[in-house]
C-alpha cells in the first residue's frame, strides 16, 4: 500500500465522497485506512462510576484504501503514487502530474 500514516487523502467513493483528511492508521493486512473526519460513527459508553452519566463518542471507522487517492502536498492535486530509485538505491515514492518527491 503506497499510503502512509500523516498523508493528506481525499476520499472518491463513498458516502463521505469530495472530502478531505489526514490519514491516522493504516491497516495493511485488511487494505483499509482511517481518516479524520471521514466515515465517523457513534459508540455508546456505559457510565464507569456510579453517578455518571453515559456518553456517545464520535470516532472515525476504517474505510477501503482503493477509495482514497493522495493529494500532493506541493502541487495540491489529487494524483495517483509513483515509485522512483533516489541516491542511495532507495525508494521515495513521487507525484505522478507533478513528479515531485513526496517523502
Amino acid at each position: 500500500m503506497r499510503i502512509k500514516k500523516g498523508d493528506k487523502v481525499k476520499v472518491l467513493a463513498g458516502k463521505d465522497k469530495g472530502k478531505t483528511g489526514k490519514v491516522l492508521q493504516v491497516f495493511l493486512e485488511r487494505q483499509r485506512v482511517s481518516v479524520e473526519g471521514v466515515n465517523l460513527l457513534f459508540k455508546n459508553m456505559r457510565p464507569r462510576k456510579q453517578g455518571e452519566r453515559g456518553q456517545r463518542i464520535q470516532f472515525p471507522a476504517p474505510i477501503i484504501a482503493a477509495n482514497v487517492a493522495l493529494v500532493c502536498p506541493k502541487c495540491g492535486q489529487v494524483t495517483r503514487i509513483g515509485r522512483q530509485l533516489a541516491e542511495g538505491k532507495k525508494k521515495v515514492r513521487i507525484c505522478r502530474k507533478c513528479k515531485s518527491v513526496i517523502d
